[in-house]
């Protein structure tokens, strides 16, 4: 099953046609204004014929079939293209745990698109969980902790400063000592108050000093610091857990739940990150991506954010158009239809929106080593006659022109959001008077 997942192509080529159409009309000297309206109705009409030609795709938690090969698809041009059967599997997996399919939503804060430097793009994971470039702040803490109730602070431990603009002279060993002490106090109380509510993990935002890790290893408190503001978040949102500014808040209910944290060491090297799985929300997922270098790495990344994309396109509405320029030839024809019917000088407009559309079959059939004016004029000759709007280019050279036998089809959330944005574009364009330029002014 084919996807042509290549949305920007087709709104720069949409939009580009409908200026150069515009550029003809403004030569015969239609007024901008009627020329952007006439491309909004134009629009309107090809949006409308759209929905009323779209079918339905079934899948369901257990059946993913389809989604799996248009993810697959999605991924055949990219980077990761030798390793694109492991890649849709986890694009279609983090979807569908974060989907409710009831509400026909995909709440994308639930997905964290994670990566390391390292190993090969077949090492990359599904982590149903959250993985956090950290480790545990004292290398004697254990590396795996199972039940993990965790606090998630936003205060740092240490003493409280002196609420003075002052300095603080220390003159004699037993003020420094004193000094100590209180500082000793205040640790072992924080320490107290968080054992004290059932926390056998710390999330720190900020960072300790060498003394409060010490403390915290000898109390048996594992603890994490400096972890960043979104990744506290993430963790609370995955743990249901409550993010805590102050110590003195800390109660059982705000702990995050989760059923296991351990910290995963890569080959020889120091690299180190922490594993929060099992958690008390199931739905958060991050995607843990594996690569030789930073380019392999976000190169990676963004095709997986492709993927993602078109397959929560499809969960959010199963409803698809085919591909293979065949939804443009029977919107053009939908279009120069409706045009017909228009007695306002609006219809030239609509002309030209439906010429525009041919922009696409045309450069699909010219990419392929096909003659384009004849292929295009054929096809178009076949849709009126058969009355079939699935019939499109064939670009696989395959000897079928229906786009259904060769599986070539779009979202019709995506193919709506491209017409849309084309014409919003060119709209845009049009409303231009005048383009000022501002000249160096040269003082004497």
């Amino acid at each position: 099953m084919l996807y042509t997942h290549n949305s920007r192509s087709r709104v720069l080529v949409l939009a580009g046609a409908l200026l150069e159409q515009a550029e003809l009309l403004l030569d015969r000297g239609v007024h901008p204004i009627r020329i952007a309206d006439g491309f909004e109705r134009a629009c309107n009409v090809a949006v409308t014929h759209l929905e009323s030609i779209a079918d339905e795709i079934p899948f369901g938690k257990d059946d993913h079939e389809i989604l799996l090969r248009t993810a697959k698809t999605s991924l055949g041009s990219k980077i990761v293209s030798k390793c694109h059967d492991l890649f849709a599997e986890m694009a279609v997996s983090a979807v569908l745990s974060v989907a409710d399919l009831e509400r026909r939503d995909v709440d994308f804060e639930l997905i964290k698109i994670d990566g390391k430097v390292g190993g090969s793009l077949a090492d990359s994971k599904l982590v149903y969980g959250v993985v956090v470039d950290k480790d545990f702040s004292h290398p004697q803490m254990p590396k795996e902790i199972r039940d993990v109730r965790m606090a998630i602070l936003t205060c740092a431990f240490e003493p409280p400063k002196p609420k003075t603009k002052h300095k603080l002279d220390i003159t004699s060993v037993e003020e420094y000592h004193k000094l100590q002490e209180y500082e000793k106090e205040k640790f072992e109380e924080m320490v107290k108050q968080v054992k004290d509510c059932g926390a056998n993990l710390v999330i720190c935002q900020w960072g300790f000093d060498d003394e409060a890790n010490h403390l915290l290893l000898q109390n048996q408190l594992p603890a994490v610091r400096w972890v960043g503001g979104p990744e506290i978040e993430l963790i609370a949102i995955a743990t249901n857990g409550r993010i805590v500014p102050r110590f003195e808040e800390l109660t059982p209910e705000k702990l995050g739940k989760a059923g296991v944290v351990r910290e995963v060491s890569f080959g020889t090297t120091k690299d180190r990150m922490l594993v929060i799985e099992e958690c008390a929300n199931t739905r958060a997922v991050t995607v843990f991506v594996r690569g030789g270098n930073k380019m392999i790495i976000d190169e990676a990344k963004r095709s997986l954010h492709d993927a993602i994309c078109v397959v929560r396109n499809l969960v959010r509405d199963n409803r698809i158009v085919y591909g293979g320029g065949a939804a443009e030839i029977s919107c053009s024809l939908a279009v120069s239809k409706a045009a017909d019917e228009i007695s306002s000088i609006e219809q030239y407009a609509m002309r030209s929106f439906a010429a525009a559309l041919d922009a696409i079959p045309l450069a699909l059939a010219e990419n392929s080593g096909l003659s384009p004016i004849e292929t295009l004029a054929e096809v178009k000759s076949r849709q009126v006659t058969e009355g079939n709007t699935r019939l499109g280019i064939d670009c696989n050279l395959t000897g079928s022109n229906d786009m259904r036998t060769q599986h070539v089809f779009d979202p019709l959330i995506s193919k709506r959001s491209q017409l849309y944005l084309a014409t919003q574009l060119v709209k845009m364009v049009l409303k231009i008077d005048d383009v000022s330029t501002c000249n160096q002014l040269i003082f004497s």
